[in-house]
């Protein structure tokens, strides 16, 4: 398989001049961009999130988040797990690494993670006459753990996993609705798109993503921060998953202090679940 510097430095010279920028910016560094989201590559090399995603097709790639991979791929030494995880390790020793990956991420997204952002975000979502959660693969889970939980404190919440149903919902939502957006890379276009669909509506648009500037972040007007180095190893980390449960989480358990109905819908949902077990 050809390496991506040597695509980079094949067309080069057909390059338009931002083109080129972003090839000069990965060519010098090519280990800081896996950590850049779209808009952040694009403020680095001064040219617009369309011009890095113009050079990401020029080389053959779906787009920028591909382009990271091929990358990460290519430059990172250990592509099959953490920093130091090696195919020597046991499978318990793999689980005391990941262990500490989460650990860390969990300490650093604590450092990012704006109160005020939490406490705007909780007072849409007990005040909202529908709940709208969009989440796209890696996400989709966070997206329905969150639905589980604010069904369970009574609130009227569903999650959306399918990139047509997020479009036709986010169309059809209202002012005192909320769009609930899960990105980690804040570059999926599905979840942008629906959030900004939301948006233009009336809807209070909140999203849980990585800390940076994202296009997420430009369509929220809440954002929720991470701070978890997923594609520094593999693309399926669990740190930032376990993060983003933490938030949603957070916020669940926050309404049932703060919410008497909230308490009041947790046990008659307790009560209506006896029959299922033995």
């Amino acid at each position: 398989m050809e390496s991506v510097l040597s695509k980079i430095r094949a067309v080069y010279g057909n390059m338009g001049r931002g083109e080129k920028k972003i090839a000069d910016y990965i060519l010098k560094h090519p280990k800081d961009v896996i950590h850049l989201s779209i808009s952040e590559m694009a403020s680095v090399c001064g040219c617009g999130d369309a011009t890095v995603f113009r050079f990401s097709k020029r080389l053959g790639y779906r787009g920028y988040q591909s382009l990271k991979i091929g990358i990460a791929q290519e430059t990172v030494s250990f592509p099959d797990g953490g920093a130091s995880i090696t195919g020597e390790d046991s499978c318990f020793k793999i689980f005391e690494k990941r262990a500490s990956e989460i650990t860390k991420a969990m300490e650093s997204t604590r450092r990012v993670l704006k109160p005020e952002e939490m406490d705007k975000a909780v007072k849409a979502i007990i005040g909202a006459d529908h709940i709208a959660l969009f989440g796209l693969g890696n996400s989709a889970p966070i997206a329905l753990d969150a639905q589980h939980k604010f069904l369970r404190a009574g609130l009227n919440a569903a999650a959306y996993c399918d990139n047509h149903m997020q479009a036709i919902v986010a169309s059809h939502l209202h002012s005192g609705d909320v769009a609930f957006g899960i990105s980690h890379s804040g570059s999926s276009v599905d979840i942008v798109e629906a959030l900004k669909l939301a948006r233009k509506v009336g809807a209070t648009t909140i999203c849980i993503t990585n800390y940076g500037q994202s296009p997420i972040v430009k369509v929220s007007d809440i954002c929720l921060f991470t701070c978890a180095e997923e594609t520094r190893y593999t693309i399926l980390a669990m740190s930032s998953r376990v993060v983003q449960l933490n938030i949603i989480d957070a916020i669940y358990t926050y309404i049932l202090y703060h919410s008497e109905r909230a308490v009041k819908a947790v046990h008659e949902t307790e009560r209506a679940l006896e029959s299922k077990k033995y």
